[in-house]
């Protein structure tokens, strides 16, 4: 398809700088098939039935974005995918001025050495440090990577710090936030349990490459960048069980999702999943595992937006986007939710 059918004009003051004064006190736009239902995230129980199955994304954010000296040139990096040890891939600004064997030093004794240069600003750094040295490091030179489109309109902040983290966050390696369970409160997940619903997580650490603009002219032209993931035997078999006894499983985030599908075969079954996944959905793509889908509002022509547009239908999300900017939903990744339904399963 073309990637200009995907885009959309979005008011500005749409955007949301900062989350909701409460994580669940955020909208819900409930999309099923034409049928648009204006609802908070404190609804969600409304929408799942006892049995079904929450699939939460525990990654947890590392304090990706680092600003060092090449010499006497300034030097951005967001780191996006670990490789091993202490080595990452990362996005330089500007890498132009990177060539293989310099030394970018930070804050505090924190140095990396470029190894390679890739294509768009991608290099390879080998830091002096690895493991909780090198996290310890993080800490203290980086700050917390949030989107472009936050970053330029104000500084990052203490306050983003526990923002930008979901509150079952647990593995460090993402440079990005799972954004749809940023709306999860305790009290949320114990109505959850209340009414029967289970839930287990995965983990996908969410690289930079997901706020890479899509420059083809047509969706069959991109690439994908790869992710780093994680699904459990005993995750995949509860997802099996979930289905054979007639109820659904839901995604938190297109993160779960994406990885859920790369975990599922043609017929349907789940397995246990360590790996890369480049996945690229759009529609036309035949959903293996997920039955509805959690997910904050996207910007245009991203390849989450045409994830979306698969999901639920391409019209559908056409006009539940008008919708959405019509009644002042807030977008992004601090922004509200929505609930998505299958539209082959209608």
């Amino acid at each position: 398809m073309k990637v200009e059918q995907f885009d959309f004009e979005l008011p500005k003051e749409l955007i949301a700088l900062r989350p909701a004064a409460t994580r669940d006190g955020a909208r819900l736009l409930v999309v099923k098939g034409e049928e648009l239902s204006d609802r908070s995230v404190t609804d969600l129980t409304d929408y799942i039935n006892t049995g079904d199955l929450m699939i939460f994304n525990d990654t947890r954010v590392i304090p990706a974005r680092l600003t060092g000296m090449r010499r006497d040139a300034k030097i951005e990096i967001t780191l996006h995918m670990n490789l091993s040890g202490g080595i990452w891939k990362a996005f330089a600004k500007p890498a132009k001025k990177l060539k293989p064997t310099d030394v970018v030093r930070f804050n505090g004794k924190l140095e990396a050495c470029v190894l390679e240069k890739g294509e768009a600003g991608e290099v390879t750094l080998q830091f002096n440090f690895s493991g909780d040295n090198l996290r310890t490091a993080l800490n203290e030179a980086g700050v917390m990577p949030l989107p472009p489109y936050i970053a330029s309109q104000r500084p990052v902040d203490e306050r983003d710090k526990d923002d930008y983290q979901t509150i079952y966050s647990k593995n460090d390696g993402a440079v990005a936030a799972p954004t749809a369970g940023l709306h999860f409160t305790d009290s949320l997940l114990d109505d959850l349990d209340k009414k029967g619903i289970n839930r287990a997580f995965v983990t996908l650490h969410v690289g930079a490459g997901t706020f890479l603009p899509v420059k083809a002219d047509d969706t069959d032209d991109h690439k994908m960048h790869a992710e780093y993931g994680q699904v459990s035997g005993e995750v995949a078999d509860l997802i099996n069980e979930t289905h054979a006894r007639g109820n659904k499983v839901i995604a938190v985030g297109t993160t779960s999702l994406r990885l859920l599908e790369s975990a599922t075969d043609e017929e349907g079954m789940t397995h246990a999943y360590d790996g890369e996944t480049d996945i690229f959905i759009t529609p036309g793509y035949k959903f293996r595992v997920v039955d509805i889908l959690m997910t904050n509002f996207h910007l245009p022509k991203s390849t989450l937006f045409m994830l979306v547009s698969a999901f639920a239908g391409f019209a559908n999300m056409k006009a539940a986007y008008a919708h959405a900017i019509e009644e002042k939903y807030r977008f992004y990744s601090y922004g509200d939710s929505s609930l998505l339904f299958r539209e082959d399963q209608l």
